[in-house]
């Protein structure tokens, strides 16, 4: 299972008001886009109509410009005789705007006069244009075939008749650029293009073509007088918006086409009006409620945390003095946090004057425990010297160095600064020296040599160490030194998980049979009972000197380094 720190989910105040506020802030930015795509959806509409509306406009100018092309036609149909016809039709096309060209036809299309050059082409009789003036028709609007105009245009042509009787054409090409919306028209999109469509769906000219579908047959049939706008992809893919209005009646149809934008690019283009502003309050919100909780709440919780962790070092009597000029609920934190640190402080004093005084009455208990086991050992003592038999003589002597052995405990205990545990390397020494000392008192000359490693043991694992010890020394005095002396080797060493203690002697006679009687006796049952309660074994051996070397291994809780205070 994670833990708190571990976990993913946000736990920091800025993170969590973040969220908060961008829960808060979310029905704001869900209006601004609904309102941005409203926004859109209406403006889209609205130009729409008005690109209608200017579709209708280029045709109702159109229609003017050709409804004034034949009142012209039929004004300069009886004029246009002579040799100043051309120069005559020059000096109105260039006073009246969008006429590329006024042109005279006879009655078999040979060109009779012109404002501008035209070729010859004997063919133009076959025209169909020219073939409906030759059949009746008064006007005809349709398409300027390339020979008359390089640019697409728009042909106007009226009949002309001498006695009632065909007498050839009066023709006008106009501009397919004087049809064109003026460009300042806001009701356009930028780009806009404008082309000519005849009655089958066919575009017969445009300013560009591939702004344009390839047909607008489908469409034809459904427009209106008014005009229709239409969606529709131009030949290199992109989406269009097309405007139609009629022309000349069904015949031909003047069509606008403007690029749509998508809601992406109507957006880009009209960003500081609809997406900035609730995008804008939003980073302006989130970067208020970083600062304010920066300031105001983190770094006063982070100044407490630095007093707490003073305090967890045990430094109580640190105050947080800056925390006056923070909120008042950071304040009254760290009044808190002072007032638990007194308290602490207090307690602390407590607990120190109980522990002291418990420690005192310890020492005291361990003080006279010592000295009733001095007292006991003194009786014993005098009992020894009462007794006549060497055997019991020599019992209550084994009896004497145990109850001496608890005594020394004691002492050192309450004469050591650790109530708990005690250095075994000192203990060993004076238990040592005390023990060696009483037989040297008999005349028999013991040399020592010790070598321990320091570590700390509690009482309880001390006690059957020091029996160990006295029955082991013991043993020594009586089958190796009894009445001559001899070396004494004690060595103690911990290291790892696994403690040695060996104490050996220098010998004095058969000891393979002294270490038969020690294993039968009460000294190595005793042995073997404290290396048991150590949770360690005993094994008895003959050394290089012919003496015995008793080997005490048991284990230590954790790791101790030689050299080195451990704890047991």
């Amino acid at each position: 299972m994670k833990s708190a720190r571990e976990s993913k989910a946000p736990r920091s105040i800025r993170s969590r008001l973040l969220i908060a506020l961008a829960i808060a802030l979310a029905p704001v930015l869900v209006l601004g886009v609904s309102q941005t795509i409203s926004v859109y959806s209406r403006d889209l509409e609205s130009r729409r109509i008005r690109l209608v509306d200017a579709a209708e406009r280029s045709a109702s100018m159109a229609r003017t410009r050709v409804e004034g092309g034949q009142e012209l036609l039929q004004t300069l149909n009886s004029q246009t005789v002579g040799l100043s016809c051309g120069q005559n039709l020059r000096a109105i096309a260039d006073h009246l705007r969008g006429y590329e060209n006024l042109i005279r036809f006879d009655a078999i299309a040979r060109v009779s006069c012109a404002s501008g050059s035209v070729s010859e082409n004997l063919e133009r009789r076959n025209a169909d244009w020219f073939a409906r003036l030759a059949g009746g028709d008064q006007l005809v609007v349709t398409q300027a075939p390339s020979d008359l105009s390089g640019a697409p245009a728009l042909l106007a042509a009226v009949r002309s008749e001498q006695d009632g009787a065909f007498d050839g054409a009066m023709v006008a090409i106009i501009s397919i650029d004087a049809l064109r919306p003026d460009r300042r028209d806001r009701s356009l999109y930028q780009g806009s293009e404008v082309a000519l469509a005849d009655g089958d769906g066919h575009f017969v000219s445009s300013t560009r073509p591939t702004a344009f579908p390839a047909t607008f047959a489908g469409a034809i049939g459904r427009i209106p007088e008014g005009g229709a706008v239409f969606e529709a992809r131009d030949r290199t893919g992109g989406k269009r918006l097309l405007a139609a209005a009629p022309l000349v009646s069904d015949d031909l149809f003047v069509v606008i086409s403007a690029p749509v934008q998508s809601l992406g690019e109507w957006s880009r283009v009209n960003l500081l009006a609809t997406v900035a502003p609730p995008i804008l309050a939003f980073l302006l919100a989130v970067v208020a409620v970083w600062y304010v909780a920066d300031r105001v709440v983190v770094r006063w919780l982070q100044y407490i945390q630095r007093i707490a962790e003073i305090y967890a070092k045990g430094r109580f009597t640190v105050r947080a003095a800056k925390a006056v000029e923070a909120p008042l609920e950071i304040a009254e934190l760290a009044t808190t946090l002072e007032a638990m640190a007194d308290a602490i402080i207090e307690r602390d004093a407590r607990l120190q004057e109980s522990l002291a005084e418990k420690d005192s009455l310890m020492r005291e208990i361990h003080h006279r425990v010592k000295n009733n086991l001095q007292v006991m050992s003194s009786m014993v003592s005098m009992q020894q010297r009462a007794v006549s038999d060497p055997v019991m003589r020599e019992t209550l002597d084994d009896i004497r160095q145990r109850i001496a052995a608890l005594a020394l405990i004691y002492r050192t205990l309450y004469q050591g600064p650790n109530l708990r545990q005690v250095d075994l390397k000192t203990f060993l020494e004076d238990l040592t020296t005390q023990m060696v000392m009483g037989e040297s008192l008999r005349g028999h000359v013991v040399d020592t040599s010790l070598t321990a490693d320091h570590l700390s043991v509690d009482p309880d694992r001390l006690a059957p160490l020091a029996l160990f010890t006295v029955e082991a020394i013991t043993n020594a005095h009586k089958h190796a030194f009894h009445g001559r002396g001899g070396v004494l080797r004690i060595t103690f060493q911990a290291q790892g998980e696994k403690a040695r203690l060996e104490i050996a002697d220098s010998g004095g006679g058969d000891a393979e049979n002294a270490i038969e009687r020690l294993k039968r006796g009460v000294g190595g049952v005793l042995m073997n009972a404290f290396a048991r309660q150590l949770g360690g074994s005993v094994t008895f051996s003959v050394n290089d000197e012919g003496g015995i070397t008793a080997l005490l291994t048991f284990p230590l809780p954790d790791p101790v380094e030689t050299g080195n205070p451990g704890a047991v």
